[in-house]
């Protein structure tokens, strides 16, 4: 839903496409240079056997989305593109426990004002169904209230998974931003996903309504300059007890979890060398 899109094989998911599984999907740093992770990993999961398959070749068909992160204050004096080799070590490092903050995709990523990061969240709805988020948040806009440290997502807080604070402070309506001193430098890139049994129009519609999550954490979302996409996942392994209404409830979970995990990826961050913002937890404790 952003203006500034940085993506690869993106135009397959759509419903009508004759592709209807993917074997990964890629969230990177590196602007331009980062959509070379994926072809990393591509050359892994062929090795590995994995891929859409035509006559006797294994295509491998993994999705990706960059963020702009050159401007971060790191070497960025490559040579040669890293992307590919870092791609590649993603996919043969892949686990279910994983760091949150300033790793992977979100190392480099910044917020206005503060450092971003990458971050994660999931729930369990009532219906037995489980829903996730991962997000890398590089975003134009503010996760935080004006100056101070409340999380525009704080409603949405799950025990103290960001700081657990009871803020004082009101949220002011009237709040009009002024990004401009970082435009050509964002983008929020996310994963969705269950493990219900869907079609993949219904996967597209949970990842289009995951899109309000973004939109209730970071303020502005969905900017000109921001790439803002969310990518939805479905493994397929339990039915919605109530086709109709079910989905509308994985819905809004999948927008909740975004929302705390965008909150989550700022409050993880950790300081690096040459960083060009503070952290949450160095500006605010």
């Amino acid at each position: 839903m952003g203006g500034a899109p940085g993506t690869r094989e993106t135009d397959l998911l759509a419903p009508d496409k004759v592709v209807q599984e993917v074997d990964a999907l890629v969230l990177s740093g590196g602007s331009a240079f980062g959509l070379d992770a994926a072809s990393g990993v591509v050359d892994e999961l062929r090795r590995q056997g994995r891929g859409f398959k035509v006559g006797d070749q294994n295509v491998p068909i993994v999705p990706a989305a960059i963020l702009f992160d050159l401007l971060n204050g790191g070497n960025k004096n490559w040579g040669k593109n890293p992307y590919r080799s870092l791609g590649k070590t993603a996919l043969k490092n892949a686990a279910t426990g994983f760091e949150l903050g300033s790793y992977g995709a979100g190392t480099g990523a910044t917020v206005s004002g503060l450092k971003g990061g990458l971050g994660s969240a999931s729930a369990v709805l009532e219906c037995g169904v489980t829903v996730g988020a991962l997000v890398a948040v590089n975003a134009l806009g503010s996760v935080t209230v004006g100056d101070g440290p409340e999380f525009w997502a704080r409603p949405f807080e799950m025990g103290a998974e960001f700081g657990g604070r009871d803020y004082a402070g009101c949220y002011n309506a009237g709040f009009e931003p002024h990004p401009e001193a970082q435009l050509g430098e964002n983008t929020t890139i996310a994963i969705v996903a269950t493990d219900a049994v869907l079609t993949q129009a219904q996967v597209l519609r949970m990842a289009t309504a995951a899109h309000d999550g973004m939109a209730r954490a970071i303020v502005p979302s969905h900017t000109p300059f921001d790439g803002d996409l969310v990518f939805g996942i479905s493994t397929g392994k339990v039915d919605l007890p109530d086709p109709v209404f079910d989905p509308i409830r994985l819905g809004h979970g999948a927008a909740v979890c975004l929302t705390r995990a965008i909150a989550r990826a700022v409050f993880e961050a950790t300081l690096a060398d040459r960083d060009v913002f503070p952290t949450w937890r160095q500006k605010f404790g």
